[in-house]
């Protein structure tokens, strides 16, 4: 396997890993928001929107681009996401740095297709397994952390230290990415294109409800589990591991199955 799905693959465990974390904190940002869980759990869904809208939209107006300049987009975006919205000082702020961050996210389709193009055909789900990696080991990292660091220190750390991971990402891709690499382009015709297949159209279906479901279940993960039985900010994160060492078992085992 080319040794840069690896780099994307720590990529995703910083997307995933910013992107979700504000689930297990929800009540602490309410409090220093002065807003209702119900409101901040809003955060959750301007990130969701952002990434089925923005994200495409963007991959398709930079479908010409070099895709080391389309990844480097991505990841400034995230990157200024995350920094809006650790100095958010009110909820609107806070909705528009996440939707900065969903735009950020179309970093995980261009990696996918850029993962697809490097290995031969027999190897493409093995090749997208180790990229999607990344964002199982978020659920069980990176999401558990955060939630404790939001409870211990404030809210604003995980966000912080996101962005933090985020900009050093974006640096490394200067030596990490090369210049020349390219995968197959994409744009508006051919999106109308693909839609008009049945077979497409099942595959995004079942992605949308694969969305769906995480998103349900993790916008607000936090105050759920504490309502049900309340718990301390180790046991909290504790319990966001578990759930996400499952998700990591799960991609682990699709990519023996793929081996």
């Amino acid at each position: 396997m080319p040794p840069i799905l690896y780099f994307f693959a720590l990529c995703n465990l910083v997307i995933g890993s910013g992107a979700f974390v504000l689930g297990g904190i929800l009540q602490p940002v309410s409090t220093s928001l002065g807003i209702s869980v119900a409101a901040a759990g809003q955060a959750m869904t301007a990130y969701a929107l952002a990434t089925a809208i923005l994200a495409p939209t963007l991959i398709i107006l930079t479908s010409k681009w070099p895709r080391k300049r389309t990844i480097q987009l991505a990841l400034a975006l995230f990157t200024g996401g995350c920094a809006v919205c650790a100095l958010a000082p009110s909820l609107g702020v806070l909705l528009m740095g996440r939707m900065l961050m969903g735009a950020g996210a179309m970093f995980t389709a261009t990696a996918s297709a850029l993962a697809v193009s490097m290995v031969p055909p027999a190897l493409r789900g093995r090749a997208l397994s180790i990229t999607f990696l990344g964002m199982s080991v978020s659920y069980a990292v990176g999401i558990p952390i955060g939630a404790w660091l939001g409870f211990e220190y404030g809210w604003r750390v995980p966000i912080w230290l996101s962005a933090g991971t985020s900009l050093a990402a974006l640096i490394s891709v200067h030596w990490l990415v090369p210049g020349n690499m390219a995968s197959a382009g994409t744009g508006f015709s051919g999106f109308r294109a693909a839609a008009a297949q049945p077979a497409v159209l099942r595959v995004w279906l079942r992605t949308l409800l694969y969305f769906v479901a995480i998103f349900s279940v993790f916008a607000y993960i936090g105050p759920v589990l504490q309502a049900l039985n309340p718990l301390s900010s180790g046991e909290l994160s504790m319990t966001l591991g578990v759930f996400g060492l499952a998700g990591v078992a799960g991609t682990l085992r699709d990519r023996k199955s793929v081996v």
